[in-house]
């Protein structure tokens, strides 16, 4: 189940041409279930390793916002790094039910809304594979920007449509998915920022580490088979360790120039 994509020749973005409003989204979102608490902790610490070589540069560690927070799971990794004032913004009611209940006060429902916060007050943004998910990012890092301090960084993850895994699966990779209204390529994802201003920008491939049973969830098998084999996994050892794999995930950020 996929919309039908475009490629952009300029860009190399890959596209749905005619998405739902905005207001479906939100409420497709607003409404859906949320089962993967112990892998946002997960993906959270990969995020984390992948982030060090832009904490360094950091002017402030004032304010920091993750646009679709979760659980927050990143936020707690950000508190952890030194951020005074943590924001959450999530549209996913069952997503903020699961988060930890000292996350909570940290993290908004609803759509980000630029109008919510006031400009240049923002250290570090945040929107980890959330870009595939909304209508415009082009909208939403130019709002960022506004946002941003002197100096401070929007951070984005986003699938490599063009990484070897997602090369050799095609159509039955998992990120071709009916709720991704973009897939970006590396250099799709530097592009985007890059067009609205952002510098200097750069970007990094990173490991993801999660039980074999995880992995396994996202595997093109059959369903009959692919339940059988997780319900395995997950009744032995083995699925008590992480396997730490490259599948594509790419993390780009830039900064607001000084």
């Amino acid at each position: 189940m996929s919309h039908a994509m475009v490629r952009c020749r300029s860009c190399d973005l890959a596209y749905v041409g005619h998405p739902p409003s905005v207001e479906s989204l939100h409420a497709s979102y607003h409404a859906a279930d949320y089962d993967s608490a112990e892998e946002a902790e997960d993906a959270a610490d990969a995020y984390a390793r992948a982030f060090a070589p832009v904490l360094g540069r950091l002017n402030g560690r004032g304010v920091a916002l993750e646009i679709g927070t979760g659980t927050g799971a990143f936020l707690e990794r950000l508190e952890g790094f030194g951020f005074r004032q943590l924001i959450g913004i999530e549209p996913s009611s069952a997503a903020i039910a699961a988060a930890p209940p000292h996350r909570q006060p940290w993290i908004r429902e609803g759509i980000f809304q630029e109008a919510d916060f006031q400009p240049e007050s923002i250290d570090l943004i945040c929107c980890f594979m959330t870009l595939e998910h909304v209508q415009d990012p082009g909208a939403l890092v130019a709002a960022a920007f506004r946002l941003l301090k002197p100096g401070g960084v929007f951070v984005g993850v986003t699938h490599d449509r063009r990484a070897w895994l997602n090369r050799l699966l095609g159509r039955r990779s998992p990120i071709v998915d009916i709720e991704h209204m973009q897939l970006f390529s590396a250099e799709s994802a530097k592009y985007l920022l890059r067009h609205h201003g952002y510098a200097p920008v750069d970007g990094t491939s990173f490991r993801n580490s999660y039980r074999p049973s995880y992995w396994l969830r996202l595997a093109p098998l059959p369903g009959t088979l692919k339940s059988a084999l997780t319900r395995m996994l997950q009744r032995s050892k083995l699925d008590e360790r992480r396997l730490s794999i490259d599948v594509g995930n790419f993390m780009s950020w830039g900064f607001r120039p000084l």
